[in-house]
């Protein structure tokens, strides 16, 4: 059902001037009218994490809220009064057969995301589809394979890989103010177990597919993609799934990443970075908020700050929108690649359980 067709007036659209050029799988859907109008984004699911994007979405010049859709039409409609969405609909594929969408943001349990990634490409709709992108390895092959036959973007929504912070840490790390890596250490851990998909099996529920993705990205952004060796232990939930564990990576140089999730209680979220020089305490993995940089003789040199943001999803929406504006597949500060080897990388600590 459309709650109303009108739509509101387009604002010219100012690239990141710092956004560095990349021609990664470039087709010929580049669309380059988005630079000259707001993109209209439509979200599929009307959950917790639907309404922090909505909230965001409704404070960026760039970007206008133009459709959502939940299983039943009065939440939907709820939700787009809520949030001053153009439309709504009680069915997701209803909503995604609306040409008038520019990009869809998936936001269904885990795992729904197949489904509904597959749906919004056969009816030819890019998409950013929530973390954890898929339950497993075969899953997100089969989301990437179709997006690329069919030439549309198809993003991961790992938003802390598109934040501003994450290229000032890797400056930092290539500056070699703390040396050559030998190690780091995070955490992430919420009080979560009220949080009914979280332990149900059948939602692929569990830390490792909602809060190690955080911690394993952190740890590849710094370390890179070649792990050698993983060792991992978990503690189950009564229903099987995962609620705590400890990650440890091994890479070929030598180089260990200790990670430790759990959804029974709150951690402090930090990461340290060690280097044969000095080492860098990262104030929460989920959500940059300062680095601090220091010496071997533990003196503190320097605290780099986030700079101010509305939520930090607004990252992830301009890095789509510049992909679709180029037409890519995929948006370069989250590549297909790095979204398959994070997916292997959860399939070895599974068969490691």
């Amino acid at each position: 059902m459309i709650k109303s067709d009108n739509i509101s007036d387009y604002k010219k659209h100012t690239t990141d001037p710092d956004h560095k050029s990349d021609n990664r799988n470039a087709t010929t859907n580049s669309d380059t009218r988005l630079e000259n109008r707001k993109l209209r984004l439509a979200i599929l699911g009307a959950g917790g994490i639907a309404r922090k994007m909505a909230e965001t979405v409704n404070r960026m010049e760039e970007v206008e809220l133009y459709a959502v859709a939940s299983r039943t039409e009065e939440k939907a409609r709820q939700f787009a009064d809520t949030y001053h969405a153009s439309r709504w609909y009680g069915s997701y594929e209803e909503m995604v057969a609306d040409d008038g969408i520019d990009l869809v943001y998936v936001a269904t349990p885990h795992s729904h995301h197949k489904e509904h990634t597959m749906l919004c490409l056969n009816y030819n709709r890019a998409v950013l589809c929530e973390k954890a992108f898929a339950v497993n390895t075969k899953e997100a092959e089969d989301m990437i394979r179709l997006a690329k036959e069919k030439n549309i973007l198809l993003a991961e929504a790992m938003w802390v890989r598109y934040m501003p912070m994450s290229f000032t840490l890797k400056e930092i790390i290539d500056s070699d103010v703390i040396g050559k890596i030998t190690g780091l250490t995070a955490n992430l851990g919420y009080s979560l177990m009220q949080v009914e998909r979280l332990i149900r099996p059948e939602l692929a529920g569990g830390a490792l597919l909602d809060l190690a993705p955080y911690t394993l990205n952190f740890a590849t952004w710094v370390l890179g993609d070649n792990v050698s060796t993983i060792h991992t232990t978990m503690t189950p939930h009564e229903t099987g799934v995962d609620k705590t564990e400890f990650i440890n990576l091994i890479y070929p140089d030598g180089a260990i990443a200790g990670l430790f999730t759990t959804m029974e209680s709150a951690t402090d979220r930090r990461g340290v970075i060690y280097g044969t020089k000095g080492y860098i305490e990262v104030d929460n993995i989920n959500n940059y908020e300062a680095f601090r940089i220091y010496e071997n003789d533990r003196r503190l040199v320097q605290t780099i700050n986030c700079p101010a943001q509305i939520s930090g999803y607004e990252y992830e929406v301009l890095a789509c929108k510049r992909a679709l504006e180029k037409g890519l597949t995929e948006c370069p500060e989250m590549p297909h690649e790095h979204t398959l080897y994070i997916m292997r990388l959860f399939d070895e600590i599974r068969k490691s359980w």
